[in-house]
């Protein structure tokens, strides 16, 4: 996957299960993942995020601010 950057902020909820750290987004409960260390959850959590929101999307896309 080429590797696409958002300027976006949320909310990971994370704990300590019998072999991994698991975790979701507090904003995107359906994103959940796992991880050995914390660092290795947070970097899945974030790919998990990047694959959902830009699946589909060309490596030639623009972004536009607005306001809701």
């Amino acid at each position: 996957m080429n590797t696409k950057t958002l300027n976006t902020k949320l909310t990971m909820i994370y704990w300590k299960g019998e072999k991994f750290w698991l975790g979701k987004l507090l904003d995107h409960p359906e994103i959940m993942t796992q991880g050995e260390t914390l660092t290795e959850l947070e970097t899945n959590i974030k790919d998990a995020y990047i694959q959902l929101a830009m699946d589909e999307v060309p490596d030639d896309y623009q972004t536009k601010k607005i306001a809701l």
